[in-house]
This record gives structure tokens, sequence and C-alpha cells, in this order.
């Protein structure tokens, strides 16, 4: 068992802004391994989120993000449940951060619930002929589709794009790390994002908690 230093707590802290003693705790629970102890804060992180995600959000902020040259923008509402943990510095970070990434990754959709039947359908269809037309076993085809569909949603779904800033983590994964540190449920309302020259603005997006 590696010795936990403060150092090694502190390292801990920066990567997953958690309290120390649950860095502390997590690191004792994985024997000094930093990346095992990381894992173990994102399942408690996970957890604490889950138990949160019925709780109303009736508060937040309207984050913005305009991209240098002020050719592309973003707006995005996020909620929380109350208006003191609104103004904190974590959580209008995480609104900060949520809008660029927004203007970066250019989501369709908050979360997968809310791509309709008929852009999956167009989805399945092409993911069917790309597999036709590079030789798959019909047998096998059904679960190409099926992967590709689940890569679709990566693409397009705000909660489920890798972070911009850390790739390594899930949107999702994000909002469940700063809930676990703040206590509250958190949840993106909706979006909408725009660049110069397009004919019409994307629609804004809108979804409950993150789950």
């Amino acid at each position: 068992m590696a010795e936990i230093t403060a150092q090694l707590v502190k390292q801990l802290r920066d990567k997953t802004s958690a309290g120390m003693m649950e860095c502390k705790k997590a690191l004792e629970e994985a024997k000094g391994n930093l990346e095992e102890a990381e894992v173990v804060l994102r399942k408690r992180g996970m957890a604490s989120a889950a138990k949160k995600s019925s709780r109303s959000t009736k508060q937040g902020s309207i984050g913005t993000y305009i991209h240098p040259g002020s050719q592309l923008g973003v707006m995005v509402e996020i909620n929380c449940e109350s208006d003191f943990v609104a103004r904190t510095d974590d959580f209008q970070e995480l609104v900060r951060d949520l809008a660029m990434h927004i203007a970066a990754a250019d989501p369709l959709f908050v979360r997968r619930e809310e791509v309709t039947a008929a852009v999956l359908d167009k989805e399945r269809e092409i993911a069917r002929d790309r597999a036709k037309n590079e030789g798959k076993p019909d047998k096998i085809i059904d679960r190409i589709i099926e992967g590709r569909i689940e890569k679709y949603y990566e693409e397009v779904v705000l909660l489920e794009q890798p972070f911009v800033k850390e790739s390594t983590i899930t949107v999702k994964d994000l909002i469940n790390q700063k809930i676990a540190k703040l206590g509250e449920n958190i949840s993106v309302s909706r979006f909408v994002r725009m660049k110069v020259g397009e004919t019409q603005a994307a629609e804004p997006a809108e979804a409950e908690a993150a789950q």
C-alpha cells in the first residue's frame, strides 16, 4: 500500500474537486492508488447524484459564451435547488464550462430521450447501408447498427458527449461530480447555439436532471 501523503490527497482533490476527507478515504480504499481512488470517487458521485436526481431544480443561472470574433454564441440554462448554490463559484464555473462546451461540441439534444424516432430511423438506415457496403455478415449487422447508434448518441447528446476540457469524462459525469460536491441536484434545462450566417439557430434543447 502506497503512503497516503498530503501531496497525494491534494493531487486527487485537484483532479476531482472532491473534499479533502473524501479524497483521503478514497485513497485509503484504493490502497494509495491515485487512479483507482478517482474511480472510487466517481462511483460515489454517481450514487449521490442518483439519489438527488428526483429533487426539484427551480433555481439556477443562465450562462453565455461568445467565441472570439463574435461569430458563434451560446446561451444555456443550468438549474439547481437553491439560490445559495446557484451563486457559488463551483456552480458558476459549471455554467461557464457547459456554455463553452456547447459552443465547441455542437450538441443537438440535452439527453438521448429527446432524439426523435424519425432521426433514429434515419441513422439506423444509414448504419445498415454502411454495414452492408462494408461486407459485414447479416447475422451481426443489427449489433453493428446498435453500436453505431450508441456512437451517434455520444456525438449529438450533450450529457453523453466527452467533456471538451477533460475527454476522459462525459458532461453527465461532470455534472454528477458537481452534484456530489455541492449536495444539490443539478439539471440542464435548455440551450441555444447560434452561428453567424446560419439561416436558423439550433432549436433549444430541454431536459430535466442528469440521471
